[in-house]
């Protein structure tokens, strides 16, 4: 099922569970703050493509937050995971 990227600031959670993103796709504006919540039972690492952003492990229950403060598309992965991906776009 293809995902409709969500926009604004309503949308700055991105969830992990069931070794999924979601929303595997999502659009924010520069300066928002994204935070991805593992709801997971076993730990993962959120890392940005090109090195912008990584996390800790995250067990669950934990959450990382990240502040996009240049425009862009920002994919990430699990790095323990690496089929799970996704991507951030920050629009100006």
């Amino acid at each position: 099922m293809a995902q409709t990227p969500l926009r604004g600031a309503d949308a700055t959670r991105v969830k992990i569970e069931n070794f999924t993103f979601t929303p595997t796709a999502l659009t924010v504006k520069v300066g928002t703050v994204v935070t991805f919540e593992n709801d997971d039972d076993i730990p993962h690492i959120v890392v940005a493509s090109d090195g912008s952003f990584r996390s800790k492990a995250l067990d669950t229950g934990d959450g990382y937050t990240f502040t996009f403060t240049k425009s862009g598309d920002f994919p990430y992965f699990c790095a323990l995971h690496p089929h799970m991906q996704g991507t951030i776009t920050v629009i100006p």
